[in-house]
Parts: structure tokens; sequence; C-alpha cells
């Protein structure tokens, strides 16, 4: 049987559209510093990220467990103690557009022709 595999993207939180960051929130409602893995990407460099798939893709999505830590603090979805607020509500959901588009992918190998899989994992 083929198996079908996504598009993997590795990007920053903050350059994730807001409904994505949305989803992981929902999906990692009490933080997200417990659930980071490491990889080593193309450049021999050992890199954190978020584990996060979603419909159309699977993302990495780069960060320490510092900056993990950092935005669930700075962020007013969750309260003082890191957990997702009851009265959190989604936003841009329901519009099913075009808001996962990967133009935003970084750490390109030069030898990467089309692939997506830009951080070599």
């Amino acid at each position: 049987m083929d198996r079908i595999t996504k598009p993997r993207v590795v990007k920053d939180y903050d350059k994730l559209p807001t409904d994505t960051q949305n989803q992981i929130k929902l999906q990692y409602p009490f933080g997200f510093a417990d659930h980071l893995v490491t990889y080593t990407n193309s450049k021999k460099e050992i890199v954190s990220a978020l584990p996060f798939e979603a419909e159309d893709y699977y993302y990495l999505v780069r960060m320490t467990r510092e900056e993990a830590s950092e935005i669930i603090e700075n962020d007013d979805d969750y309260d003082d103690d890191g957990t997702l607020r009851d009265d959190f509500e989604m936003e841009g959901l329901e519009t099913g557009g075009d808001d996962d588009e990967i133009e935003d992918v970084e750490d390109v190998p030069d030898e990467d022709e089309d692939d997506e899989d830009d951080d070599g994992y």
C-alpha cells in the first residue's frame, strides 16, 4: 500500500499563520517546552523544534526550551500557570483559506531544489 506523506516544513513560531498557531495551542494546551524534539539539520547543527501535524503539512516549529517558555509566558491566551485559558477562542479556522502557504520557509540548503524538507530531517 502506498503511503502519501505530507510536505515537511520547518518554521519559526512567529512566522506561522495565526490559525496554525491557534491549532498548535489547542494541541499543546499546557505549553510547548515538554514536547520539543531534537534533530540534526542539513548544516549538522542540533536543532530543537515542536512537532505539529496540520491538515496539509507536517511542521517542525523551531524553538529552544527557553523560547517555548517565553512564547507561553507572553501569550495572553495562556494563564499565569502556562495553561491555555478556558475562554480561548479560535480565529481563522473556519476560513479554510490558504493560510498555510510555505512562502517563509527558511534554512533551505543550497543543493535543495524544490524539496520543502528544508532542515534536512
